[in-house]
């Protein structure tokens, strides 16, 4: 079984930033790891993916503002947010895809974008 521990999320200004981290627990085969968030009676959507050959596909709302980004040696991707604005107010949740199919999903952490 595979941990993802996410860190990072809070609170902060329009216009602001914060960096999203997601570690897995141990060493995996990743095929894909990405970013989903959720906000308060919608859907989950997908924020960010970073392939395993380094490919990167974005919401059309966070392109330019958001990078994706991934430490192989730990185990980690990184979401580095940057111009927040409050419609980025989510619940973010990490995922990771590994060669065999499966899914991993990590606990959540809260973003609120609020003067």
């Amino acid at each position: 079984q595979v941990q993802l521990v996410e860190s990072g999320g809070g609170l902060v200004q329009p216009g602001g930033s914060l960096r999203l981290s997601c570690a897995a627990s141990r060493s995996i085969n990743i095929y894909t790891m990405g970013w989903y968030r959720q906000a308060p009676g919608k859907q989950r959507e997908l924020v960010a993916i970073l392939s395993r050959g380094s490919d990167t596909t974005y919401l059309d709302s966070v392109l330019g503002r958001f990078t994706i980004s991934r430490d192989n040696a730990q185990n980690t991707v990184y979401l580095q947010m940057n111009s927040l604005k409050p419609e980025d107010t989510a619940v973010y949740y990490c995922n990771v895809k590994i060669i065999s199919g499966v899914v991993y999903w990590g606990q959540g952490t809260q973003v609120t974008v609020s003067s």
